[in-house]
This record gives C-alpha cells, structure tokens and sequence, in this order.
C-alpha cells in the first residue's frame, strides 16, 4: 500500500464507519469515535484485502474495494455494540 492510499483510506474510513453504522441494524450504543476507529481500521483492512484480491487498482470509483470497506466496518460495528453493550 502506498502512502497516499495509508492517507486516503484514514479520511475514507471516517465515512466508511458512518456506512458501516447505517448497515448494521437496531440501534447501537457505542460512541462516534469508536465507531470512526472502527471505519479508518475497516478501510485500511479494505484496502489491503483488495490488493491482496488485485481489485485495489481499477478504473473509476473501487465498488469492490469499497464494499469490502464497509462490509469490513459493519463486522466492527457489531462486535464492538455488543461487547460495549455488554459493558455497560
């Protein structure tokens, strides 16, 4: 991964975790910024698992990379409301 893919995928991961709220389901009680440190670690695996499957690279906007992200991001997001939940 480049250093200017590191960066994107840190500016896109705040969103990414935004997404990954909105496909997950009920209601989550866990804080933005865990769900933002959820996102930025969801597209960076994003991004690595895309380079590892060679789609990281396309032209135009990466749906497939992009999918992964969020897909990655509601994973997080649902472990952590249930473990924060449980916590709590």
């Amino acid at each position: 991964m480049e250093v200017t893919g590191f960066f994107t995928a840190i500016v896109i991961g705040l969103i990414i975790g935004a997404l990954g709220r909105l496909v997950v389901p009920g209601k989550q009680n866990i804080p933005i910024w865990l769900t933002l440190a959820i996102g930025v670690l969801a597209a960076l695996l994003g991004t690595l698992v895309a380079g590892i499957l060679g789609v990281d690279d396309t032209r135009g906007i990466d749906w497939i990379e992009l999918a992964l992200q969020v897909g990655f991001a509601a994973i997080g997001v649902s472990v952590a409301a249930g473990r924060y939940g449980r916590r709590r």
